[in-house]
């Protein structure tokens, strides 16, 4: 259940395997890591259940389905430590690439969702969505209470900084076509995790989001 969740015991078992990021000593924790693990599964099953009674589209994520391992994968990232600085989890994850995510750690603590870095047939269907209808998306980003929530920015560290490939450069939405990534974050602090209605923001923030995420489900699926 939610009062199950001890964020506090979290921050301070990544705290310890920060300044001991290997094997031997995980393998030692491993029971208060599993302990934490398991509370944090039940946490999220919970707010699972909450977000599909708002949702009538939501698509039931088990919190042992959501949560992300870990450890980091060195095969590719052979330079990253061991182990991960935080927990997260993705919810709604009726497609890898749109879930409501959540990030609980040292470096940083968000609530995020959207496209990130989605394949060129994805990109495709998203630009063809906002060149029928980026009205509709401009009027989201421009709502009052989603800029207070997320900036009223998109994320996009490789946005191009030409015009891509099918539309002029004075088409109306050509900013927004410009895009590669398609996302949103709300960032938290400690302080904001630790405190006893934290379920309540993380559902307050999952309703903001809701008409940005559907915006491109729609038009992945469509």
């Amino acid at each position: 259940m939610t009062n199950a969740m001890d964020f506090n015991a979290l921050f301070e078992f990544l705290e310890d395997l920060q300044n001991n990021n290997h094997k031997e000593w995980m393998d030692i924790h491993r029971k208060r890591y599993q302990n934490l693990r398991s509370s944090f599964v039940n946490w999220l099953d919970t707010l699972d259940e909450k977000l599909a009674t708002i949702d009538v589209n939501y698509y039931p994520t088990p919190g042992k389905k959501g949560i992300n391992r870990i450890n980091n994968n060195l095969l590719f990232h052979p330079n990253k430590p061991v182990y991960k600085d935080h927990f997260g989890a993705g919810l709604d994850q009726r497609t890898k690439q749109g879930d409501f995510y959540i990030e609980i750690g040292l470096s940083q603590c968000l609530l995020a969702g959207g496209y990130w870095r989605p394949d060129n047939k994805i990109l495709t269907s998203i630009r063809e969505a906002i060149d029928y209808n980026g009205e509709e998306l401009e009027k989201i980003l421009d709502k009052k209470s989603f800029k207070d929530t997320f900036g009223g920015i998109l994320l996009d560290p490789n946005k191009l900084k030409t015009t891509p490939k099918g539309y002029s450069s004075d088409h109306r939405y050509i900013d927004l076509l410009r895009y590669r990534t398609f996302a949103v974050v709300h960032p938290l602090t400690k302080n904001d995790v630790l405190e006893e209605n934290f379920m309540d923001r993380v559902i307050d923030v999952y309703k903001e989001m809701l008409p940005f995420r559907r915006y491109f489900n729609e038009a992945v699926t469509v």
